[in-house]
């Protein structure tokens, strides 16, 4: 009789949990918190993206240049998170108009978070109610957040004007670059600006991180001009091969992990399984998009060159990561395997264009970062509902930041160039900036021998 009863008691419940829809919401609070922590646990993910830089660079310059690439790296990363915070931040997101932000300089935690923490324990419901009905969010896991992704913009220049350029009118630069031109174009799309009202998508920043720094590096390259002996009279290339592949190939993986909280944490919330999902999705695709990329760059240096080339396939890697950046939350996994194949392939026909032109690119981070940023940024529109609408969007967003991005990169460099100067004298670069302006060498256990490589 008990089992009997119990048997219909468990029917009931079955029959009630039906018949009753089911709740998906999380607690504000709660959502609060993993909002919180997905931004923070991102942005240290994009915040390894350069050591990840500094690896690549490192093992792609000679030897006599790894140190001085290395200080740039820690150094560039430094003042990015400065100049973020003192006002780049408020000109991308605050009191955005259409075209800028504040002026305002510093940016802090509200006054609501900082004595929701200061009365820790004994807070009061008033004083939770407060933060959460202002933000889903803690305001300076953002800034963490947006930090550490400027930084990568200015990470894509330091590779491209490696072994000549003088350590601090490039510094000086990555102040420019990442307090205000950085910020400005950022404002027009992730601030809400003209460009977000016309439609133009760039889920994380194939644009408005990676071409913009492969914009400010091309312009740089065309100014500073190329390193002595890279190009012939006759217009032949002598190569100048890196010192440590493996060190590049270690960078390479780095980045590519970094990758998944440069683009997972773009969805910009972990409060829903909604959230979850489409992270997993966004996951998914950009590791995805970077293995097509590694092999549409092996398979067509075989093609071309009759012979793998280890750079390619590392540069097809990034190539890659950057396509799927501005539309990596496409359900369809095989559109991402496209785009980064694409991505990879274009990697091979431009590098040696470039140098056709005469562009001196150290590590490919103009080919890697602003052709596969452009190619991404326009694939956008292979999964948007009206193709043409959607593509004509996409350009005017890459042609506006890139004219931006030229005009003023070009301004700052050649204001640089004509007061104190780019790049080092022809002794000091056949010396290695290292001696000539660290007095130090990377790897001083090979004494002067490692100056020829």
């Amino acid at each position: 009789m008990k089992r009997t009863a119990g048997i219909a008691g468990l029917a009931g419940a079955a029959l009630l949990l039906a018949t009753t829809p089911a709740r998906a919401e999380v607690s504000a609070e709660t959502a609060f918190v993993f909002n919180t922590f997905s931004f923070l646990v991102s942005g240290f993910l994009v915040m390894w993206m350069a050591a990840g830089f500094a690896m690549l660079e490192s093992g792609l310059v000679r030897t006599k240049n790894t140190a001085t690439i290395c200080l740039k790296n820690i150094a560039l990363y430094s003042i990015a998170g400065i100049m973020y915070y003192v006002i780049g931040y408020n000109l991308m997101y605050t009191d955005v108009g259409s075209y800028i932000g504040s002026f305002s300089f510093l940016y802090n935690t509200t006054t609501a978070e900082a004595e929701l923490v200061s009365a820790g324990g004994d807070a009061t419901a008033e004083q939770l109610a407060l933060v959460l009905d202002n933000s889903t969010y803690s305001v300076m896991s953002d800034w963490f957040f947006q930090m550490v992704f400027v930084a990568t913009a200015a990470s894509i220049v330091s590779g491209t004007l490696a072994e000549r350029i003088k350590f601090w009118p490039f510094m000086i630069f990555v102040v420019v670059l990442t307090g205000i031109l950085y910020p400005i174009q950022g404002s027009w799309t992730w601030g809400g600006g003209w460009l977000t009202e016309m439609g133009f998508s760039d889920f994380a920043g194939s644009t408005i991180v990676h071409s913009v720094g492969g914009w400010a590096a091309l312009v740089g390259a065309v100014i500073l001009g190329p390193r002595k002996g890279k190009y012939g009279a006759d217009g032949s290339v002598h190569p100048m091969p890196g010192a440590n592949l493996p060190l590049a190939t270690l960078g390479t993986f780095v980045l590519w992990l970094g990758w998944f909280g440069f683009n997972g944490g773009s969805q910009l919330a972990l409060g829903s399984a909604a959230d979850a999902a489409a992270i997993a999705i966004v996951y998914v695709n950009t590791n995805l998009a970077a293995c097509a990329g590694v092999v549409a760059a092996i398979i067509l240096t075989q093609i071309i060159y009759k012979k793998i080339d280890l750079t390619m396939a590392l540069n097809g890697a990034i190539a890659g990561l950057v396509s799927i950046t501005a539309g990596p939350d496409v359900q369809n996994h095989l559109m991402a395997l496209f785009v980064g194949a694409v991505g990879g392939a274009l990697v091979v026909f431009a590098i040696p264009l470039l140098d056709k032109l005469k562009v001196d690119d150290v590590v490919g981070a103009v080919s890697a970062h602003l052709v596969a940023g452009v190619w991404g940024t326009i694939a956008v529109a292979l999964s948007a509902d009206s193709f043409f609408s959607q593509l004509t969007t996409q350009l005017v967003g890459i042609v506006a930041i890139g004219a931006f991005m030229v005009v003023t990169s070009a301004i700052v460099w050649f204001a640089l160039k004509t007061t104190i100067g780019l790049r080092v004298d022809e002794e000091e670069e056949e010396m290695g900036l290292d001696k000539a302006e660290l007095g130090m060498e990377a790897y001083p256990e090979f004494g002067h021998g490692s100056q020829s490589l």
